[in-house]
């Protein structure tokens, strides 16, 4: 078709398109993504059990979320064991927390734990305050019910519950 060679056309259908890019590696992509992926879920696992988690880092058992620092104390507590119309049980629990101090005062949730015989944790709930603050020399009222307790809960105990875990 061409008789001369040299005047073959400078048009080469299967030659790289100038400007030439290499072709690039879509699993260095997918490794790189998930390697930012996994460190940014390890940093916010960290974030949420170090800033709030309310139960979590106890229940995992990380050493944080115990009892809360508070100068804050119960008094006049009182356990009932009241019988509902329906046939079912309540176990009330009241009391007052009370601010010895002369400053306002962060009330943290009111941790309510049923025990065994053997001291073995069986139920655990959080009562809520009434208010979140308490002023100083004051007195907050609470009270908390749990339907049909477990029937070996032999001890009620007390605490205020850390913010960050428990």
């Amino acid at each position: 078709m061409f008789e001369d060679p040299a005047a073959a056309p400078e048009y080469d259908p299967f030659a790289p398109q100038p400007p030439f890019k290499p072709r690039r590696n879509p699993a260095r992509r997918w490794t790189a993504a998930a390697f930012v992926a996994g460190i940014s879920m390890l940093l916010g696992t960290g974030a949420i059990l170090y800033s709030g988690a309310p139960g979590i880092a106890a229940q995992l058992g990380l050493g944080i979320g115990g009892e809360a620092e508070t100068v804050l104390r119960f008094t006049d507590k009182a356990v009932e064991l009241k019988t509902m119309p329906n046939g079912s049980e309540a176990l009330v629990v009241s009391g007052k927390v009370v601010n010895p101090t002369g400053d306002k005062t962060h009330v943290p949730d009111i941790r309510v734990e049923l025990r065994d015989g053997t001291d073995q944790l069986v139920y655990s709930w959080r009562i809520a305050p009434e208010a979140r603050a308490i002023g100083p020399k004051a007195a907050l009222d609470f009270t908390g019910a749990k339907i049909d307790p477990p029937p070996n809960a032999k001890v009620v105990e007390l605490s205020f519950a850390n913010e960050i875990g428990g």
